[in-house]
């Protein structure tokens, strides 16, 4: 973690990245599109210079994906401050996103067109860990 880098910074950068990463676009190619150096999107990435929204929803053009992707799991890192009448959830694990093999699992899930295969390696995947499915 970076000397002074909020977490939700780092949550943000490090999604950012896993899907830089699972696109295949380098950082070289994302910063170009952004008319940054590929330095730059390495801060992004590590939390270490925050993102603004208008960059992060320029980002989130580029890979495809809405800005609210980059929050998608957070719950957990906000200190438990859910709001009013919620009650905290259990952070979002980026384990997987950090390995080669989660990777290379997570890129070759993607190419997969049929969803009903999609939904038999999860299930055969979640038999294996001993976790129950669930629905979508």
């Amino acid at each position: 973690m970076t000397n002074n880098a909020n977490k939700i910074d780092i949550y943000v950068g490090g999604r950012v990245k896993a899907r830089r990463q699972v696109l295949g676009i380098s950082q070289e190619k994302l910063g170009g599109a952004l008319g940054v150096t590929f330095q730059q999107v390495q801060k992004y990435e590590k939390g270490s210079n925050r993102i603004s929204a208008s960059r992060l929803q320029q980002i989130g053009a580029v890979l495809g994906v809405p800005a609210a992707y980059f929050f998608e799991g957070l719950q957990g890192l906000t200190g438990g401050l859910s709001g009013f009448a919620e009650e905290a959830q259990a952070p979002f694990k980026n384990d997987i996103i950090s390995t080669d093999e989660g990777m290379q699992l997570m890129r070759a899930f993607l190419r997969i067109e049929d969803p009903s295969v999609r939904r038999r390696i999860i299930e055969l995947v979640e038999s294996i860990a001993g976790t129950p499915a669930e629905v979508a």
